[in-house]
């Protein structure tokens, strides 16, 4: 017995060992290596076979696990097409190509393993079948993602994996899918036990049309035509790959079946760092095999709610690792789409034919992910039941997903609701949100279906619809989903989570260089003579977080980082569709500030692009800083700001004189720029209803709901001088996360039956410097009583009540502000106290100001 518990344990943790050796080793070369599988004998008392220095087998009996550097070009032409290969780019997303060879095909089905306690799996659970070898029916081409091709390999190691039809492998070998010819051949009579993976004409005219190839067909006819497409093999250790890692090669070089390296019991926990390492550099990869393909079936509709749906889809998940595809009626019976599809969205209200809800739970017992928006589409134990008065209401939500917190929100009803679950449903169906009313009416179900991990979320409030689509003319209405809109899309990602989509933020974008613009041409020469002035000798004007390095024209393919980026200084080479030179020197009125302007595309954060430059300015030349996107964007108290395209993002340089009136109350700053930004829309003819407001100390406000903007000021006194940076962000065009200005435009028009333009970021960043120098001219001119009025006009504060300290603290009116920018606060029988920014937090939603412990 205690032999046998020996044998157990030493078999348990060498398969540990050496299966998570295999995982992370395809993992990390999986781009860069050619991995092989094979049952060849070696001659190595060690286990380690070495004919070349770049060559390495990892055996466990008679099976080898090689990674090779450098191999012979096979010839890999004459392949007849299961399915059309996918292209590179599918490869570059985790996809790992490879070439399987068994020992026979025979007629007869041969018998699986011997060993009976091992479960014996087939290859087709582990990959999708691609091509066969014209002259040897034994090899076969296949695709599989990176965690389902280290399986398989475990499988093969265990003699655990076999052909479909039985036959034993003997190599499995990785390839890479680069351009040639590879013809396209009929296959209808090579049905390997795949019948769904023959090329179907209306498949390759409409769902897979991008995916699969470039395959075209006659809809008049039901024959395959022959078709030639452009691909080429070759092993992935050719000399045009990159070079292996050696830190694994050389974990590789000492492993083995009889010396394999010593791991914590808790080697998971190793197996899990290396996932995770892996995917914060190339996203969390497929684990299905499937291609990345969402499809949207709305029934007869066309056009619009598609679009509609696709659109929220792309906010939630990173479109460069989803393809979205609409999912025509006629081609759910024709086209296999079933295979080739990682989630399907049904979101017809029309009602679903019986033969069509049959292909949708076909789909799901091959495991597939099923995501309801509003439709009829049931199946199972779930029905729905309609109440017409719930129709196109606003109804309050609560979503439960297990194991997360709930999330109220309000959202725009179907119309219908679920029927009561019975006890019997429970291992199957799973309540995931109800309304938030008497009836507490169920409206999302979550399902699982058959045997291999199908499931399906269904939901009868309109997730998809955002604010401003809805036609309901109410503003309150507009209010309050727009409130709920983060929750919205809380709720849709938590869903698709669940049904094994990646939703996790987009890699940020490749910094971009910075271009030297000038509001005049006559400035541009003074502004070259005073660089001249700021550099070293090698062109560096250097600075602790980002050094710039000058060159008079563009120079390609020169490298960006966060610590230094190249500034180019002619004009003439800059182009960028979220910025117009022309737009902004149209609308800057300034006489100083917002002249010279430094652009970027994208950058980490403005504020860095002047810190090298600020105190070399000439007393006369206005510095800005302007970028489309931020990657690193700074909020108040060193929190960060979201900073995506669609925002207005810019760094101002402003010298106050020390002995000046605004030099003497310098905290009005942040006050005058969120004023400035304010009035640089409300100012516009047409313009002045749009709700925007100034909230204490440094914010922009869409009413007194939601924060569209805010102010961030560092100031360093040089001498008699405040050299003063104003950080400024406010949404423009982007309707996330938040609300943006053409969200409130565009609702204007809808309630007051106008039509006024949507503005423009590089139009609106101008408006606001000019506004901004001639609200600095007035204070300095007039002091704190020239501005209040304005400020005053548009702020959030007149009269609010509010408690010190908490819920049940003194209840306090907010009076203004004082001389030096301080909110002025009376409590109830006690005098006037003024309340510092840096020192307490204001709470506008609940009324607080706590003082900061």
């Amino acid at each position: 017995m205690l032999i046998t518990l020996c044998y157990v344990y030493m078999w348990l943790r060498f398969r540990s060992s050496y299966a998570l050796l295999i995982r992370s080793c395809v993992r990390r070369l999986h781009r860069t290596s050619s991995f092989t599988f094979s049952t060849q004998p070696t001659q190595s008392s060690r286990g380690i076979q070495e004919t070349k220095e770049d060559k390495f087998y990892l055996k466990v009996g008679r099976k080898l696990f090689l990674i090779e550097g450098s191999q012979l070009f096979e010839d890999l032409n004459k392949w007849n097409l299961l399915l059309e290969s996918p292209g590179d780019s599918d490869l570059r997303k985790g996809q790992i190509t490879f070439i399987t060879e068994s020992v026979s095909l025979p007629s007869e089905t041969l018998s699986p393993s011997s060993n009976s306690s091992k479960k014996v799996h087939k290859l087709s659970e582990y990959c999708l079948l691609l091509a066969r070898y014209q002259e040897d029916h034994s090899k076969l081409l296949a695709e599989a993602s990176v965690d389902n091709f280290s399986e398989l390999g475990i499988a093969f190691m265990e003699n655990r994996l076999l052909m479909d039809n039985g036959s034993p492998l003997h190599k499995i070998t990785s390839v890479y899918l680069k351009e040639s010819s590879l013809k396209a051949q009929d296959t209808k009579e090579t049905n390997l036990n795949t019948p769904e993976s023959r090329t179907d004409p209306d498949l390759t005219q409409s769902v897979e049309q991008e995916t699969m190839g470039t395959a075209e067909s006659s809809a008049a006819s039901d024959k395959v035509e022959e078709v030639e497409v452009h691909r080429h093999l070759h092993l992935s250790s050719c000399h045009e790959c990159l070079e292996l890692e050696n830190r694994t090669i050389e974990s590789v070089r000492c492993a083995s079946e009889e010396n394999i390296p010593d791991l914590p019991d808790d080697f998971s926990s190793i197996d899990d760092s290396l996932e995770q390492g892996e995917e914060k550099n190339h996203g969390k990869l497929n684990v299905t095999g499937k291609p990345p393909n969402v499809l949207i079936y709305c029934g007869p509709e066309t056009g619009g709610r598609f679009q509609e749906i696709k659109s929220v889809l792309l906010q939630c998940f990173d479109s460069s690792r989803y393809v979205i595809y609409p999912l025509p009626e006629d081609q759910v019976l024709k086209a296999p789409w079933t295979d080739n599809c990682l989630l399907l969205v049904v979101a017809s209200d029309h009602p679903v034919s019986n033969q069509i809800i049959e292909q949708f739970l076909s789909y799901l017992s091959k495991g597939g992910k099923i995501l309801g928006l509003s439709s009829s589409f049931t199946f199972g134990s779930v029905s729905v039941t309609s109440k017409c008065e719930l129709e196109g209401s606003i109804q309050p939500l609560v979503f439960g997903r297990p194991n997360c917190d709930l999330v109220s929100l309000h959202a725009v009803a179907s119309g219908n609701v679920f029927e009561e679950l019975s006890s019997e449903d429970s291992t199957q169906v799973t309540g995931w949100g109800y309304l938030n009313n008497d009836n507490k009416d169920l409206i999302l179900v979550h399902q699982t279906f058959g045997e291999n991990g199908g499931e399906a979320v269904l939901c009868q409030v309109k997730l998809e619809a955002s604010p401003e689509s809805v036609s309901e003319d109410d503003t309150g209405t507009f209010e309050s989903l727009k409130k709920s809109n983060p929750q919205r899309y809380e709720v849709l990602t938590q869903i698709l989570i669940s049904l094994s989509l990646d939703c996790e933020l987009a890699s940020p974008p490749a910094l971009t260089p910075v271009y030297l613009l000038t509001a005049e041409e006559s400035l541009h020469a003074d502004v070259l003579q005073w660089l001249k002035t700021c550099t070293d000798s090698n062109g560096l004007i250097k600075s602790a977080k980002m050094s710039l390095k000058v060159y008079p024209s563009l120079q390609p393919d020169i490298d960006v980082s966060p610590s230094l980026a190249p500034l180019f200084t002619d004009p003439k080479s800059f182009l960028c569709e979220e910025f117009s030179v022309e737009r902004y020197n149209e609308s800057l009125c300034t006489e100083k500030l917002g002249k010279i302007v430094l652009f970027a595309e994208v950058t980490t954060t403005t504020f860095n692009l002047l810190e090298g430059l600020m105190f070399h300015e000439p007393k006369e030349m206005g510095l800005i800083a302007i970028t489309a996107h931020q990657t690193q964007g700074k909020g108040r108290g060193g929190n960060a700001w979201l900073s995506p395209k669609g925002c207005a993002l810019m760094t101002l340089h402003v010298s106050i004189p020390l002995l000046s009136v605004l030099g003497q109350r310098i905290a009005f700053v942040q006050h005058l720029m969120s004023l400035a930004v304010v009035e640089s829309v409300r100012s516009i003819p047409g313009y002045e209803d749009i709700d925007l407001r100034v909230k204490w100390p440094n914010d922009i406000y869409y009413g007194d709901m939601m924060k569209i903007g805010g102010v961030l000021v560092n100031s360093t006194l040089m001498g008699n001088t405040f050299h003063i940076l104003i950080g400024c962000g406010f949404n423009v065009s982007n309707s996330n996360p938040t609300v943006c200005i053409n969200d409130l435009i565009a609702q204007h028009n809808k309630s007051y039956r106008t039509n006024i333009e949507p503005l423009r970021v590089d139009t609106l960043i101008a408006r606001s410097v000019t506004a901004l120098e001639g609200l600095i001219k007035t204070f300095q001119s007039k002091g704190p009583d020239g501005v209040l009025p304005a400020y005053y006009k548009y702020w959030l504060h007149s009269g609010a009540k509010v408690r010190l300290g908490g819920d049940d603290g003194p209840l306090s009116w907010i009076i203004g502000v004082d001389d030096s920018g301080f909110l002025q606060v009376l409590q109830e029988g006690k005098e006037i106290v003024s309340v510092h920014p840096d020192g307490n937090s204001f709470d506008m939603l609940r009324n607080l100001i706590i003082p900061k412990k």
